[in-house]
């Protein structure tokens, strides 16, 4: 992650100012008399000059209340999605049906270490059909390819491996982000395609269910999309709003835009903003209410795998003393914090749950060097990295009472 954090920072500009020197009394008494002469006329001139616009920015927002979140829905897709912190959204999310998970986590350009496990799964024969498939932020903009299988191997590999920070991002502060990611919205309109689409839906039919997280920064909660669901409408709305969950997941605060995604509620329209799934959730399985001891939830799985896109244990990165890096920083060691914790917790229920877990991370003794946002030769290291695991049966490990614990860089 902070291979990602270092790259960043953006470059600050600075105005040279040169100096004026008089070179003797008198044409320093000449020099100030014109210049006080200057500044008089150009504060006439400003004061004769109309007043200035305001800087343009985007609209204000259409006020709502708590209400009305709680009640919004997106025209046309009224049962598409689910709060992911109750379990009353969570029960009208699971699938009758029941059979292995896969939840993949966050991470960037480490997302190539997901795409490598997979295709080298696929390799070693033993890959299973999942029944669920969850995605946060790099992981939910997999998640497609991974829920329609093994036929689009090479489209998952190409989606990570083959692509650099210009395609995901300007260099170009908005108002609302420090990165313009104009670009990675026009990628998702190549590469989420109506038959991609059309495929969803069809597996949506089958009983499957492909799942993306994103966070609702108003109401501060995370939300479970049903993307088979959206996809089973099949028109330019739902395209539409297919692209726009996946950006919303990816959309790493402050750095990244936010996504406004409209809905209505009480006869009111207006605007949610979700940003990045890994905020409330940093791989999603199901709510807490389920790792509860009194909980009665039950989680349909037969196995469940998780790839986290990273390592658990923590780094050193000292960052530079300018507010980017700062905040890159922060935003690094927050949220590999929050994956470790959400790691351990469903290691310590494996066994009260029922299901066997088996988790996958990036070996401690991978040290490719990266250099730079989506660096294409880190990726394609880190992908092979996870195909040789996957093929010679390493890159999961079970979780649980009696299993081996989460490495977490300790002695």
């Amino acid at each position: 992650m902070n291979r990602v954090v270092a790259s960043l920072a953006l470059g600050l500009i600075f105005a040279c100012v040169v100096s004026w020197m008089p070179t003797s009394m008198s044409d320093f008494s000449g020099a100030a008399h014109a210049q006080t002469q200057k500044k008089a006329k150009a504060k006439a001139k400003r004061a004769a000059a109309p007043p200035k616009a305001e800087p343009k920015g985007p609209p204000k927002r259409i006020p709502y209340s708590a209400e009305d979140a709680a009640a919004a829905i997106v025209p046309g897709f009224p049962d598409v999605r689910a709060w992911g912190d109750t379990a009353e959204g969570f029960q009208k999310m699971v699938p009758s049906t029941n059979g292995p998970w896969l939840a993949m986590s966050g991470g960037g350009a480490d997302g190539a270490f997901a795409a490598g496990v997979l295709n080298g799964w696929t390799q070693s024969g033993k890959r299973p059909e999942f029944s669920v498939v969850t995605g946060v932020s790099i992981g939910a903009l997999l998640a497609p390819y991974v829920f329609l299988g093994p036929k689009l191997d090479g489209e998952l590999r190409s989606a990570i491996t083959q692509i650099t920070g210009a395609d995901i991002f300007e260099d170009r502060q908005t108002p609302e982000s420090f990165l313009d990611t104009w670009p990675l919205r026009r990628l998702l309109e190549k590469r989420v395609t109506p038959e991609l689409v059309a495929a969803v839906a069809a597996e949506h039919k089958k009983g499957r269910r492909l799942w993306v997280v994103t966070t609702n920064a108003d109401s501060g909660r995370r939300v479970i999309w049903d993307m088979g669901a959206i996809a089973q409408k099949g028109d330019e709305a739902a395209i539409k709003l297919f692209r726009d969950v996946l950006l919303a997941s990816s959309a790493i605060p402050g750095f990244f835009t936010p996504v406004l995604i409209d809905v209505e509620a009480n006869g009111k329209k207006f605007q949610e903003m979700h940003i990045d799934g890994s905020v409330t959730s940093p791989f999603f399985v199901g709510p807490e209410a389920l790792l509860e001891p009194t909980s009665k939830l039950k989680l349909p799985a037969s196995e469940l795998y998780i790839i986290l896109n990273g390592r658990l244990s923590p780094d050193f990165y000292p960052p530079e003393r300018n507010t980017v890096q700062i905040l890159s920083r922060l935003i690094s060691v927050v949220l590999r914090a929050s994956l470790r914790a959400e790691s351990m917790l469903f290691g310590a229920n494996a066994q009260r749950l029922g299901v066997p877990m088996y988790v996958a991370q990036v070996a401690d003794n991978f040290n490719f060097p990266a250099y730079g946002l989506f660096d294409e030769k880190y990726m394609n290291a880190l992908y092979e990295h996870g195909v040789e695991r996957a093929k010679n049966g390493t890159a999961f490990e079970p979780i649980g009472q009696e299993a081996p614990g989460l490495r977490t860089g300790n002695p």
